[in-house]
């Protein structure tokens, strides 16, 4: 992928995001919409994966078909929200390598705090993706993005629902090696580090906490 920045403006994603947006929405609707979104922000992430061929039998004749390359990517869920955003990625590629980064942000400093690491190895030779729904201040996708960084990954996409023009701006400052995927850019962030008009918070409205 060659630019920072991309917004995936079908139109069945941009309905399905004002449906998760409403305030109304059930935590089941919720999921299953987030599941369904997923899998077209999949489709656009993945869209240049390098690929080879090899010879198969179809029912009249054999023929030299296209198959991936290289070694199986590597889905990287930043807890707990990147879940949502996980499980449909996962029915599109289901043969992915799969790490979990586990950070929560400091609600006083708005800094991300580590608390969970755990990622597939020969991570320099695989395509990385993160997943997290919401890219608001930035500072949690930067941590767990140079925590990738330092166990080798070198070829790694972010993938979020929602993005504000802060986050892009930061992600970009600190790794501009690193394209973003998303369904919208929002308008701004607000005094708490919320993404406005957004959504709420993902992972709240995901799993039925408060």
């Amino acid at each position: 992928m060659t630019q920072h920045l991309t917004i995936v403006d079908h139109p069945l994603v941009q309905h399905k995001l004002t449906l998760m947006r409403e305030r109304d929405t059930s935590t089941a609707v919720f999921r299953q919409l987030l599941r369904e979104i997923s899998q077209f922000l999949a489709y656009e992430v993945t869209r240049d994966l390098p690929m080879t061929k090899r010879t198969i039998d179809t029912p009249l004749q054999e023929m030299e078909a296209p198959v991936l390359a290289g070694k199986k990517l590597a889905l990287i869920s930043i807890l707990r929200a990147g879940n949502g955003l996980l499980d449909g990625v996962l029915e599109l590629i289901p043969s992915a390598r799969v790490g979990f980064v586990g950070l929560y942000r400091d609600e006083e400093t708005l800094e991300p705090v580590q608390y969970y690491f755990k990622v597939p190895e020969s991570l320099e030779d695989r395509l990385v993706i993160a997943v997290d729904p919401m890219l608001a201040t930035g500072n949690s996708s930067v941590a767990a993005i140079d925590l990738l960084k330092k166990s080798g990954a070198k070829n790694i996409r972010f993938l979020c629902l929602l993005a504000s023009p802060e986050g892009v701006a930061r992600m970009k400052e600190a790794h501009p090696d690193v394209p973003i995927v998303t369904a919208s850019l929002d308008s701004h962030l607000n005094e708490k580090g919320y993404i406005v008009p957004g959504l709420g918070d993902a992972g709240d409205r995901m799993f039925g906490t408060k």
